[in-house]
């Protein structure tokens, strides 16, 4: 699907999930070399995406390989698959299509550690939980990223990281991403609010560099703000804002 120039700044997302054909990544790349908002904008993106496919791995326990190799020879090899020619897919298909495997891939470690060891033990099955926790949440954060109306918005931190909001009205969610963020002082964890109307909400928490799903819904929300709170949350504020980040509009 090609893009009217103007659009070229729209792109930087696509861009770093390599969701462009040729063309488009050819243009964009150009474009990249007199834009430097589209190549902040893209190193961030790139990064962001980074951060998803780490986001959910874990060192596997050393009783998975010997139990996947011990189970290899009851499985029976399923047959190849025969894909039937489809159409070409759009512009946003062709996003989507790489944005959400984007997502999963991050969380297959964590999934498969779940596989033998569920059907054994209370910590494998805790695990696949978790596992497809991480994968639900990875998925709607690369559909926010990836969403057509995605709107972003940068802020630093009194404490100086850098931060970044991506929100989709169409899906009535946000993400926040954070890089440089010191570790919380002892006893103490980093909490995410979302403004209501000067009632500032519980969001979630950031436990360091990387990016998380904002808890609860920003539509109507003025703005994102973080704190420092004791550890296990607070009901509501108790320091004052690190950051207080409009939302985009």
């Amino acid at each position: 699907m090609k893009h009217h120039p103007s659009d070229v700044h729209t792109l930087a997302a696509a861009y770093a999930l390599g969701a462009l054909d040729a063309d488009e990544r050819q243009q964009f790349t150009a474009h990249l070399q007199e834009c430097e908002a589209c190549r902040q904008e893209a190193a961030e993106f790139e990064a962001t995406a980074a951060r998803l496919a780490a986001a959910a791995s874990r060192t596997p326990p050393a009783a998975l390989k010997p139990a996947v190799m011990a189970a290899v020879d009851d499985v029976r090899q399923s047959p190849p698959r025969v894909v039937a020619t489809a159409p070409a897919a759009s512009f946003l298909d062709a996003l989507r299509r790489r944005a959400v495997p984007l997502a999963l891939a991050a969380s297959v470690a964590a999934a498969a550690l779940g596989g033998v060891a569920a059907w054994q033990t209370q910590q494998g099955r805790e695990l696949r939980d978790r596992a497809r926790q991480a994968e639900q949440s990875l998925d709607t954060i690369s559909t926010v990223l990836a969403a057509p109306d995605a709107r972003t918005v940068h802020g630093k931190t009194a404490n100086g990281a850098l931060t970044t909001v991506v929100s989709s009205a169409g899906h009535n969610a946000a993400v926040f991403s954070t890089s440089g963020l010191p570790a919380p002082p002892a006893g103490t964890t980093y909490q995410l609010w979302l403004d209501h109307d000067g009632t500032m909400r519980p969001a979630g928490f950031v436990e360091g560099d990387g990016t998380v799903l904002i808890e609860g819904s920003p539509a109507d929300a003025a703005a994102v703000g973080l704190t420092v709170e004791p550890a296990g949350g607070s009901p509501r504020p108790t320091t004052a804002p690190l950051l207080l980040l409009p939302l985009p509009a």
